[in-house]
C-alpha cells in the first residue's frame, strides 16, 4: 500500500515528459500594433491573376504591389517568443522534400489556400519550418499541429517571406474531433 502513491507520482511525472508544448494561437506572432491594425483593416479583394485561374504568376505567397494595408506586408516579430518551445497549428506551403518524398521544409500558414487564391499572410503570419525527419504531405488543405523551437529569423525565397522559423520536433495531422 506504501508503494501506491510513488507509483502515482511516477505515472505523473512520466506523463508530464510526454505533454505537448504549449498551444500558441496565430495572432500572438503579431505586436499589438499589428493586431489592432488588422482588426480595424477593410475587407480585401480577391480579383488577383490567381482568383481567376491563372497560376502561370510569378510571386507565389510574396505580396505584390496593391493597394493592400501595411500590416498585410509586416514583418514585424515578439521577440520574447524567440527560442520558446510552442504547438502551432496551420496549412503547409511545401518546399523541399526528401528522396522518399517526405517535405523537409515547408512554410506554415493560417489558413488553408494562402498560395492558391487568396491574399497571402503577411510575413509575420508565415512560419517556415524545418523538419528533416520529413511529413508527407498527403494535402495542402488539411491543418497540421508543428511542435518545436520557434525562432524570430527572416526568410525569404522566390515564394514568400517569413518572420519566424521553427526547428520541428513532431509534425502530425490535426485529427478531425480537435476542429
Amino acid at each position: 500500500m506504501r508503494r501506491l502513491p510513488f507509483l502515482f507520482a511516477l505515472l505523473f511525472a512520466s506523463s508530464l515528459s510526454h505533454a505537448e508544448p504549449p498551444e500558441l494561437d496565430w495572432l500572438e506572432l503579431m505586436p499589438d500594433d499589428d493586431r489592432q491594425a488588422l482588426e480595424e483593416m477593410p475587407d480585401i479583394s480577391h480579383d488577383t491573376p490567381e482568383g481567376d485561374g491563372d497560376f502561370t504568376a510569378r510571386g507565389g505567397l510574396k505580396q505584390k504591389a496593391r493597394d493592400l494595408p501595411a500590416v498585410m506586408y509586416s514583418a514585424k516579430t515578439v521577440p520574447a517568443l524567440n527560442g520558446r518551445e510552442i504547438r502551432l497549428g496551420g496549412y503547409p506551403v511545401p518546399l523541399e522534400n526528401d528522396a522518399k518524398g517526405r517535405s523537409t521544409s515547408f512554410f506554415l500558414v493560417p489558413y488553408p489556400g494562402a498560395c492558391i487564391h487568396l491574399p497571402p499572410p503577411p510575413p509575420n503570419q508565415i512560419v517556415l519550418v524545418r523538419y528533416p525527419k520529413g511529413f508527407r504531405v498527403e494535402d495542402i488543405s488539411i491543418p497540421l499541429w508543428v511542435d518545436g523551437r520557434l525562432r524570430v529569423e527572416k526568410v525569404s525565397n522566390e515564394l514568400a517571406d517569413a518572420a519566424y522559423a521553427i526547428e520541428a520536433s513532431a509534425v502530425e495531422p490535426v485529427e478531425e474531433e480537435a476542429l
